[in-house]
Parts: structure tokens; C-alpha cells; sequence
């Protein structure tokens, strides 16, 4: 009578064990499971049904799979434990259920069965036909927490294919999920700045498909907006070679236009929050890099660029390398007054930071062989005041007496300028 009662008030109640997914269910008893243990053949059960399995009736088989057992150790599954919670706090509508048993099956296999890729692919389609609510799901049921621990796996196994194939599906489910949303649990979001998973990623950039890299990219740029402060101290442990392969994607001509766009605007994220790591990229060679790219940029492209080697140059070292490159000078010479009046403003950003640092002999003369010093002359011309025209202004007055012994200088601004006039004029 009293199971009768218990059976008639599961069919009642839609939050009943009979409503939960079979994987919930201990295969011993088919009840849901509160305390869900997996032994060695993967198989999990309820605790107490297990145990008394092994240590009642000294069996030492797998009930499910009859295989022999030799260790009867028992781990805590505390990612299915956590579904079957999150699946009791939510009550499904039908049209999404079908769709959260899914998530809930993928998730609770993705744990223990070798077939971690297979497993994560179908994960990222159901996210990218899914809608909002199908996303908000994976998160509840903690898949952010599982996908997290996969890709940590990379750090321990770092020579091991199938690891790193798991990590780069991984990944990819990441890039598909809206990250740090006030929505998100606690949990959720203090997952997303560990050290282990950015270093993850960083292993991403360097050694991953380009799929695989775009993905970490476009994780890393979420993380960038959602939580500055947190974020630029988790990238300023980043060492040498995360920079470095920012750049390389930056230049890489076989990546993909939207994974170079989406490196280079990552890039000025980073360095425009972080002192420490300009000094890093331009140590990884980021000078060299975009001076060599910004020939052929145009656009916002040409901005871009133009913009990190500014950032890059308001240190000592970054000034340095632009001067000593030999295009340096002309590169962005060119770029000004031929692009937009953003480019011409940074451009002469960029050369009043040349100028300030005592420049040498050589640096003078190519700004003047390459048309920067004609076309800070033009933006004298242009009417009214702005801070282009002060600083190009203030650069005349630190090296005009230098150029002035040039044919080629005008007289007139000789005069305008206050530098006095040769014998030439």
C-alpha cells in the first residue's frame, strides 16, 4: 500500500523520479540519487546501494556490467550530483525539455566516458541551434564549471593528443555561451578567472586549430569587458609567448579576417589597461610587427595599428624600437594625412613621442626625407586650434633649429615659429 501511494504520488508530482532523466537513476535501485559514487568501470551509483553491494553481500563485480573488480574505491561524482540538484530547482516547460534532457545527458557523460570530444562537439551544437533559454540551462546545470575543468586538463597533460583536441572542443563551447552576466552564479564566474584557465586558452593561442584560437580569442575579449581590473591582473602574469602569439595571429596571412581583427582589437584592450604589458609586447617584438604590417592597412585597420604603436611607443623601450626600424618613421610619415583624421592625430601622437626623447641625428633627418615634417608644416596651415596643431607646434620648436638648415624648410615658418632666419631665405 505504502509504495502504491509513493508510485501514484510520482505520477502526480512532475518533479518526481520518474520525471528525471535515467541517468539520474541508480541502476540498483532506479531511484534518483543523492549521493552519486563512480567506481572503476565508470558505471555511478547511489552510495549506500553500492556499498552494500561490496561490503553486505561481498560482491566484487560491477552490478550494471558484471565486470570483476579488484579495488572497490568509490569517488564522489559531484558534477552529476550537482545536475540532479539543478534539475530538482528547475521545472521545465515541455517544449525545452527535451532539449535540457540533452544538456543533462552530454554533461553527465562528459566527465567519465573517453569519448570527451564527441561529447563536447554535440555540446556546442546544441548550444549554437539553441536559444537563450537553452544557454542560461547549460550554465545552471553547471557546464561552465565542467568545461573549465577539461580545458585544466591541458596544464597536466600537455603532451597527451586527446586532451588537447578536448580542450580545443572546450573551447569552442565557451565562445558560444554569454560570459559574466549579472545572471551568472558566483561560482560561475570566479571559474572564468582562474589562472589555470587562462593559461589554458594561452596554450590555445599558441598551439591550437585556428578555429581553436579564434574561440579563445573571442572568450578573452568577453573576459576583458566584463571585469577589467581582474582581468588586466590575470594577463599581466602572462608571459612572452602569449603576446607573441597575439601578433603572430595579428600577421598570420592564412588566419581568417575576423580572427586577426578580433586579435588586433584584443591587443589594444589589453595594453590600453596595463603599463607592464605594453613592455611585454614590445619585448615580444611588437613594434617590428606592426610597423611592418601598416604599409598595406587602411581604414580602421590603419587605425588600429597606428593606435598599439602609439601605446607601445609612450615607453622607452618602445620608442627605441620604432626609431632604430627602418620604416618606422616612414610608415607612419605615410599614413598621415592619407587615411582619417584619427590616423593624422595619432600619427603625430606617435612622432611628438619620438621627438620628446632626444632623438638621434638620423631620426630627424628620415622624418624630414620621408614627409613628416612637410606634413606637419600642411596641419599648421589648416585653420583654427587643436591639440594636432599645438603638439605639431611644440615638435618645431624642440628640432626646427635643426631643420632650418635644410633648403628645403619653409622660410616662413622660420619667422612664424620664431627660429629666425639664413642667409638661404
Amino acid at each position: 500500500m505504502e509504495n502504491r501511494n509513493k508510485n501514484l504520488q510520482e505520477t502526480q508530482n512532475p518533479s518526481s523520479s520518474m520525471d528525471f532523466p535515467l541517468h539520474f537513476r541508480c541502476p540498483i535501485s532506479m531511484e534518483v540519487m543523492k549521493d552519486p559514487v563512480t567506481i572503476s568501470t565508470g558505471v555511478t551509483y547511489e552510495r549506500k546501494n553500492i556499498e552494500t553491494w561490496f561490503h553486505t553481500y561481498n560482491k566484487k563485480t560491477c552490478p550494471a556490467t558484471m565486470q570483476s573488480i579488484e579495488r572497490l574505491e568509490m569517488t564522489p561524482n559531484h558534477t552529476l550530483k550537482r545536475l540532479i540538484h539543478a534539475w530538482r530547482q528547475s521545472s521545465p516547460s515541455s517544449s525545452s525539455s527535451s532539449k535540457r534532457d540533452e544538456l543533462v545527458s552530454l554533461l553527465s557523460a562528459v566527465e567519465t566516458t573517453p569519448f570527451k570530444v564527441s561529447c563536447l562537439k554535440k555540446l556546442r551544437t546544441v548550444l549554437e541551434v539553441g536559444d537563450d533559454d537553452v544557454k542560461d540551462d547549460f550554465k545552471r546545470l553547471g557546464g561552465v564549471e565542467v568545461v573549465v575543468t577539461i580545458m585544466q586538463q591541458i596544464l597536466v597533460e600537455s603532451s597527451d593528443f586527446v586532451a588537447f583536441r578536448a580542450c580545443e572542443e572546450a573551447v569552442g563551447v565557451l565562445h558560444k555561451l554569454p560570459l559574466m552576466e549579472e545572471s551568472d552564479s558566483a561560482m560561475t564566474k570566479r571559474v572564468l578567472f582562474t589562472p589555470e584557465l587562462i593559461k589554458s586558452m594561452a596554450v590555445m593561442l599558441q598551439r591550437g586549430s585556428a578555429e581553436a584560437r579564434y574561440s579563445a580569442i573571442a572568450t578573452f575579449q568577453k573576459l576583458s569587458r566584463a571585469d577589467s581590473d581582474e582581468w588586466n591582473a590575470m594577463v599581466q602574469e602572462q608571459g612572452i609567448e602569449f603576446f607573441k602569439s597575439l601578433l603572430e595571429i595579428i600577421s598570420d596571412d592564412y588566419a581568417s579576417a575576423k580572427a586577426s581583427s578580433s586579435a588586433l582589437q584584443l591587443l589594444i584592450d589589453i595594453l590600453d589597461g596595463s603599463k607592464r604589458a605594453r613592455l611585454k609586447a614590445t619585448e615580444a617584438g611588437g613594434v617590428c610587427t606592426l610597423i611592418d604590417l601598416l604599409p598595406d592597412a587602411a581604414g580602421s585597420k590603419c587605425e588600429k595599428i597606428m593606435y598599439l604603436l602609439k601605446l607601445l611607443c609612450e615607453s622607452a623601450d618602445g620608442r627605441l624600437a620604432l626609431a632604430e626600424h627602418g620604416l618606422g618613421i616612414a610608415a607612419v610619415s605615410k599614413k598621415m594625412l592619407n587615411v582619417s583624421t584619427a590616423a593624422t592625430k595619432i600619427g603625430v601622437k606617435i612622432l611628438a613621442l619620438i621627438c620628446g626623447s632626444h632623438p638621434a641625428e638620423r631620426v630627424l633627418e628620415e622624418m624630414l626625407m620621408y614627409g613628416a615634417v612637410k606634413k606637419l608644416v600642411a596641419l599648421l596651415h589648416i585653420g583654427g586650434a587643436s591639440s594636432t596643431k599645438d603638439r605639431a607646434v611644440k615638435i618645431f620648436k624642440m628640432h626646427g633649429n635643426t631643420w632650418k638648415r635644410y633648403p628645403c624648410f619653409p622660410c616662413d615658418l622660420k619667422d612664424y615659429l620664431g627660429l629666425g632666419t639664413t642667409n638661404s631665405c
